[in-house]
């Protein structure tokens, strides 16, 4: 039995990573390039404001953590970018995110602080990088 949990533990944690790197990316991606709606009527956000910082770092950053490379040092910089979104975009509107809008941001920083402590895991290219011969 030990067996088959430690294959679905590593099986759990990579597509964790994968789900959230992808979907992540989404969000970025919205932001830089307008897609799937842009900030509104299809439009990306302007260039250079923080709106359109922030989704450079998330269609990158979402890429890596897809991908699984540099995945604890991304995952820390993501972690403190969905707690700055969560704290000067979502908090202003209530205390409680599910009414203020903000559980994606608190799902995702958490998920990102998980990874900064465990890694890509070993479906990744962290992995393969990391292989010695």
């Amino acid at each position: 039995m030990p067996r088959i949990f430690g294959f679905l533990e590593s099986t759990a944690h990579a597509l964790l990573r994968l789900a959230a790197g992808f979907t992540f990316s989404l969000h970025g991606y919205q932001k830089v390039f307008g897609y799937f709606g842009g900030m509104g009527h299809g439009r990306p956000a302007p260039v250079n404001s923080l709106m359109w910082a922030a989704g450079v770092i998330e269609s990158i950053g979402g890429l890596l953590i897809f991908l699984g490379l540099f995945t604890r040092p991304v995952a820390f910089l993501l972690c403190g970018e969905m707690a700055v979104a969560y704290f000067r975009q979502h908090l202003p509107r209530g205390l409680w995110p599910i009414t203020n809008g903000g559980e994606l941001a608190v799902l995702y920083c958490f998920i990102f602080l998980y990874l900064t402590q465990v890694g890509a895991g070993p479906l990744s290219l962290d992995r393969l990088v990391r292989r010695k011969p």
